[in-house]
């Protein structure tokens, strides 16, 4: 009997836990009260970076960044990791004091992702032996005014290609294409990369003569980055790059032979959105 009544209790103390609302987990973050954010709005200084200038290659989706990558990665003083997707990279202020506390530190959500970011590309460069550091993302195209908030002295290479190239390259790529939509897609990145070639004082070259001219293209490249031209860039093949994976650059096999290929020039009967053909004439193609 007693074993029995043991049994019944225990079987009643589960019945409970089974039908009760969960408990919740100590570390679980509370959803913001209304009314409860009564401070003004805090804007944080700009905090001290590690490193003060970093390079960013501006580009559309397939325009040859990638080889540009490996390029510049070729070289004895120059960090060009795969694609780092800085922007994705978020932080979380998860109670309702984190802000103010970090307002205590003079420091905003904004400020801490751009203190992360900034750490990010030191650790990179200091693991790497080199000096200088690439960032080489093309959606960084599409925030290249939070770039220059968060580092005043970076430096920029616009890296442009035909736009019908590019929309050429895309269809190839994607199952079923919905050329509108590359259309469009192609269109955003021509919009910021042109917003940026007339704001910011970039070094501006095409994937064109970066595969038709590679030693002048790179000669001009190193000497906007301050650093001697050294003849191995161009053999990138011989050197270790990394995994050539989707989603952190190209991963094609033209890339993968580790030689400088002719680019692919723009289908001259494939028609294009009227802007598409006024921004490839701003940029030197001809029509």
């Amino acid at each position: 009997m007693s074993s029995i009544g043991k049994g019944l209790r225990r079987r009643g103390r589960l019945m409970i836990q089974a039908v009760s609302p969960p408990r919740r987990a100590l570390d679980a973050i509370p959803a913001p009260r209304p009314g409860s954010d009564k401070n003004p709005p805090f804007t944080a200084p700009r905090a001290p970076r590690l490193v003060e200038s970093p390079v960013f290659v501006l580009s559309s989706v397939r325009s040859g960044s990638t080889l540009l990558r490996v390029l510049l990665n070729s070289h004895s003083r120059v960090r060009a990791p795969h694609e780092m997707h800085l922007r994705t990279v978020h932080v979380q202020l998860t109670r309702s004091f984190t802000a103010a506390a970090m307002q205590e530190l003079k420091l905003d959500r904004q400020e801490l992702e751009h203190v992360l970011w900034d750490r990010i590309l030191h650790l990179e460069l200091v693991r790497s032996g080199k000096d200088v550091i690439v960032d080489k993302t093309p959606p960084n195209t599409l925030i290249w005014p939070r770039l220059q908030r968060c580092w005043p002295n970076a430096r920029y290479i616009l890296l442009l290609r035909h736009p019908g190239a590019i929309v050429a390259s895309l269809t190839d790529r994607r199952e079923d294409p919905d050329l509108a939509a590359i259309h469009a897609e192609v269109l955003d990145y021509a919009e910021k990369l042109e917003e940026a070639r007339r704001n910011l004082d970039a070094h501006v070259l095409t994937y064109e003569n970066l595969t038709a001219e590679p030693e002048h293209a790179t000669r001009g490249l190193c000497a906007y980055l301050g650093v001697e031209w050294e003849s191995g860039m161009l053999d990138y093949g011989s050197r270790d790059h990394g995994r050539f994976r989707p989603q952190l650059g190209d991963w094609s096999s033209t890339i993968k032979s580790g030689r400088i290929q002719p680019a692919r020039e723009a289908d001259p009967s494939a028609e294009l959105p009227p802007r598409l053909l006024e921004l490839a004439k701003a940029w030197g193609y001809p029509d």
